[in-house]
């Protein structure tokens, strides 16, 4: 299959698990919806730790196409991780 395709799908499937894993972390941990806990996040500042936990599903992804040899995907998925951590690293420092 094309390696750009490959590397499409696992970027796409990071993007997926990080937000999956996101809301995932507020719907168990909150007690208060998913707006209202984002909202309160920004104006805490918590949005970087908040997206921090969400990535830990990026994981189980990575290691997931790497067990059945999808390795151009497991580079997507680490592509979508490393753009959380730019993401990340901007709401710390802004």
């Amino acid at each position: 299959m094309n390696t750009k395709k490959e590397l499409i799908i696992g970027f796409v499937v990071g993007i997926i698990a990080n937000t999956a894993g996101t809301l995932l972390y507020i719907l168990l941990f909150s007690k208060h919806g998913i707006k209202e806990s984002f909202e309160a996040a920004i104006q805490q500042g918590h949005v970087g730790s908040l997206l921090a936990l969400g990535a830990l599903l990026n994981l189980i992804a990575f290691f997931l196409f790497l067990r059945i040899r999808r390795d151009h995907r497991a580079k997507g998925v680490l592509v979508a991780t490393l753009l959380t951590a730019l993401l990340i690293l901007y709401y710390k420092i802004f």
